[in-house]
């Protein structure tokens, strides 16, 4: 039953949505857009919001939010949270998502000032009360203060449904409402950094409130304490009045909320459905149309908003029939005389449901004819605008005709200019240059057109048209080559290598039991955190937002050597990490041909290197036999092979020709172990008596520095005294000048322009080089490396690519690209023309000129070809 059927009469909904946003996005960070947006938080309060309109339908709703900065709590006591760590920035970039989403759904959101959504919802609360009855939609046990008999907490998301009313609240604690402020100062409150008394817990509470009912009574009767519950409170009688004020909810605040304010308003449709298309919440979006076609919730009818969004086949898409005046527009289902002139034109063209948006010039029309004939066309425009190239090419092949060159993609042209922005789909960009540029969206071809006019005058002036022309829109064809032919999996191999990984995890899973003293949930953080930290006495590295000690990978490293239960830990999660990431969901992935498909991302890294999502293949494991046996499952078919080709330590080369240091030139032209030479340089040690640690040393900082890796990064990977790695890094610098030199001058160069430029002319802004946060102005020198190097690294696999998936020679051999890991590139080809093909990709690759220079120093690509991945690398 709804909890509205508890009431005579239509209750107010207050949710507490800081809480819920939190919790939506810790449940599952791993959830993503398919460019690597994050949504986990946005999934979850969408659910969450649509299901309460759903099932309660209410009238009055207000979506409460903490306020921004500190509050009055933090005049009072300074450490109030004080442990908690920053908002995580994956977040943040959801919560204007979730603004836009609460709007659209026609509910109010308010953003209380000063205090907390806590005390927005105790003020609400209080104020309602006596009119009509109140539904908090809440965890937060502070909120146990504003219980009433017309007040009710209500928890949607937790898997028993939980309900809190004064009754139960009173059944199971024996407390009222009023004395829970009291109860809360002194068990204290881990999460908001409240001490409380040290030894008193809930039962022991509950116990002492049956005698001593408030603080007062409590300071008042502390001579007649029990010795043992006496000496608890010593020295705690005044602080616990502090702590009190810290848990009692203010309930004077957001008083300028009214009923009216809270009145649920129509789904605004379009925009709603717009938004879950961009974020590739399918399954809200058809909860949604259930939603409107029931009629279980009233919907706005003359909303301004184009329906854009990412639709069933996979691209993102334009619900023509849904933006406003469309039917104004001329349609056309087949091309006539009467169709524009495309000759020498720019031309947009923006799919959606069977339909297009085509412009030119001044005019737009409607299009659902077939494609062919639009496509011939469209061969005599001078440039086809579209939001994504590659979208639109997975939908029809005659769109493949159109070579790169006359392609101008929208969003690639808004990344190249804002590689930090992530977010580049249709509804952004509309939405942005629409209001900017003065144009409605209900003609998104025409707003295409004068977003591209104003695209290409920053593209020019950023010196960026070359690298798109040459480099960016002729790598979309090949992507999305890459995407439609996916990559074999052995199935058998597969279930086989998850059953020896289960097997091992079953014995990891006792071995833990015995070393922790008995069973627990290996996977649950908490009681994790017991056995580790209480159980076992072992040592507290760090903590959550939420107070509690971390078990994370990087705790658990530290760890590492300090009890036999850490290391089994560690054994634990990494086959964990493998059945539950590959070994159990890739199966499920396979098409009908024992394929798997991968998107591949050209919007999604400031660096300009793809990454790979739904599923991510990129970050299959490589190193160690599990890596080797977990590639060994993606095979040739029949006939076939993988040919593996990899370029060989291709950031050191960028570096070397960047740096024009004399030591790593000299190394590379000689072809000598770049590390070895290192470590002889470092070590004072002749190169033929380097040790394997000396060498292992010299690698890790010779990577290690391309990241930005300081001294205590250092000190932590080579297991060393800060003070050891400090001197380590000193002479590293001594000894190879040039490349000392080189870091000052890329820094200075930011410095100077605002940002850095990889060998092929990729641009990266760094608006933070000059901050007066000094973390702030460390994260930017270390990004202006990073660009230049992996940046200039990317550049070069990319146009590899290129190279190979051009190539003649390897077409006649029928060599076909299907994965492009980092440094790697893997075909498949023919048996019999492996051996051809694989010296054929290898030289392609040692050929690159990334921005037409031939580097300093040879780029060499190493390569193998056998059944399986795993051989072939």
């Amino acid at each position: 039953m709804s909890i509205k059927q508890r009431f005579d009469q239509e209750p107010i909904y207050l949710m507490d949505g800081s809480a819920f946003v939190y919790r939506g996005f810790y449940a599952n960070q791993s959830m993503q857009r398919s460019d690597g947006f994050p949504t986990s938080a946005l999934f979850i309060v969408a659910r969450i919001l649509m299901r309460i309109l759903r099932e309660e339908q209410p009238t009055h709703f207000a979506f409460v939010l903490d306020g921004h900065g500190p509050n009055f709590r933090h005049d009072m006591f300074a450490l109030y949270k004080a442990q908690r760590s920053a908002t995580p920035e994956d977040l943040i970039r959801q919560m204007d998502p979730i603004h836009r989403l609460i709007h659209a759904l026609g509910l109010h959101l308010e953003v209380s000032d000063s205090c907390e959504a806590d005390d927005c919802l105790a003020s609400l609360a209080l104020r309602y009360r006596d009119e009509r009855p109140v539904v908090l939609v809440a965890t937060d046990k502070d909120l146990k203060q504003c219980l009433h008999s017309n007040v009710l907490m209500w928890d949607p998301a937790s898997r028993d449904e939980k309900i809190v009313t004064l009754e139960s609240f009173q059944a199971e604690t024996g407390l009222t409402p009023s004395q829970w402020p009291d109860v809360q100062a002194i068990i204290g409150d881990s999460s908001d950094n409240i001490p409380g008394v040290r030894g008193v817990g809930q039962k022991t509470a509950e116990k002492l409130f049956r005698d001593y009912p408030t603080l007062e009574a409590i300071r008042d009767g502390f001579e007649t304490m029990k010795p043992a519950l006496k000496k608890k409170f010593e020295g705690q009688l005044e602080a616990m009045f502090l702590y009190r004020q810290l848990t009692t909810l203010d309930t004077s605040r957001c008083a300028g909320l009214t009923l009216d304010a809270m009145r649920v308003r129509p789904v605004n449709r379009q925009e709603a459905a717009t938004l879950l298309r961009e974020f590739e919440l399918n399954s809200l979006e058809r909860e949604l149309a259930t939603l409107i076609r029931d009629g279980r919730v009233a919907v706005e009818e003359d909303a301004a908003v184009p329906n854009f969004g990412k639709g069933s086949g996979g691209m993102r898409q334009l619900s023509l029939l849904d933006a406003p005046h469309a039917e104004a527009r001329p349609r056309l289902n087949t091309t006539d005389d009467a169709f524009f002139a495309f000759e020498g034109a720019t031309v947009a063209v923006l799919d959606g449901h069977g339909e297009l948006a085509v412009a030119v010039g001044d005019k737009e029309i409607v299009y659902t004819g077939p494609t062919p004939p639009l496509v011939d066309r469209l061969l005599a425009a001078q440039r086809v605008v579209a939001p994504d190239v590659k979208a639109l090419l997975h939908t029809h092949r005659d769109w493949r005709r159109i070579p790169p060159a006359q392609w101008f993609d929208l969003g690639l042209a808004s990344y190249l200019l804002e590689p930090e922005e992530r977010d580049y789909g249709w509804p952004k960009l509309s939405g942005r240059w629409g209001t900017a540029l003065g144009l409605s969206a209900a003609n998104p071809g025409l707003l295409a057109l004068a977003i591209t006019e104003h695209l290409l005058k920053r593209l020019s002036g950023a010196h960026l048209i070359e690298l798109m022309k040459s480099l960016e829109l002729p790598l979309i064809p090949v992507l999305a080559d890459m995407e439609s032919a996916g990559v074999k999996l052995d199935a058998e191999a597969l279930s086989g290598f998850l059953t020896e990984v289960q097997k091992e995890l079953d014995r990891l899973t006792e071995e833990v039991y015995a070393a922790a003293q008995g069973p627990f949930n290996i996977r649950s953080a908490q009681q994790l955190g017991e056995v580790l930290f209480h159980r076992l006495q072992l040592p507290v590295s760090g903590k959550t937002r939420g107070g509690q000690a971390s078990t994370s990978q990087d705790v658990l490293e530290k760890l590492s050597g300090h009890h036999p239960v850490v290391d089994a830990l560690l054994d634990f999660r990494k086959l964990e990490k493998l059945r539950s990431t590959y070994l159990e969901p890739l199966p499920r992935l396979m098409g009908k041909d024992g394929r798997i498909r991968t998107t591949f991302n050209q919007l999604a890294t400031a660096t300009g290197r793809l990454s790979s999502s739904n599923p991510n293949l990129q970050n299959i494991p490589v190193r160690g036999p599990l890596g080797r046996r977990m590639r060994a499952c993606f095979t040739a078919p029949e006939g076939k092979k993988l040919i593996s080709a990899d370029y060989s330590q291709i950031e050191l080369r960028v570096l070397a020709h960047m740096s024009q240091d004399e030591t790593l030139l000299a190394a590379f032209r000689e072809g000598t172990d770049i590390h070895a030479r290192t470590a002889s340089l470092l070590f004072d040690v002749p190169q033929s008596e380097i040790t394997h640690d000396q060498r292992r040393n010299a690698k890790t900082i010779n990577f290690g520095l391309i990241y930005g890796m300081g001294p205590q990064k250092l000190a932590q990977e080579l297991k060393i005294p800060l003070s050891e790695a400090k001197a380590f890094m000193s002479r590293y610098f001594e000894r190879l000048r040039g490349l000392k030199l080189f870091y000052e001058d890329a820094e200075r160069q930011a410095r100077e322009q605002g940002y850095v430029t990889t060998l092929a002319g990729r641009r990266r802004p760094l608006p933070d080089i000059e901050a007066e946060n000094t973390q702030a102005r460390s994260l930017a020198r270390r990004q202006a490396i990073n660009t230049l190097i992996q940046g200039s690294a990317a550049d070069i696999i990319k146009l590899a690519m290129l190279a190979v998936h051009g190539d003649e020679r390897l077409r006649a051999l029928d060599a076909r690209l299907l994965l492009q890991v980092h440094d790697e590139l893997l075909l498949e080809v023919p048996e019999a023309a492996a051996q051809e093909a694989g010296e054929r990709v290898a030289r392609l690759m040692a050929d690159v000129r990334p921005g037409g220079i031939v580097l300093d120093v040879p780029l060499k690509a190493d390569w193998g070809a056998a059944q399986n991945w795993g051989d072939a690398h």
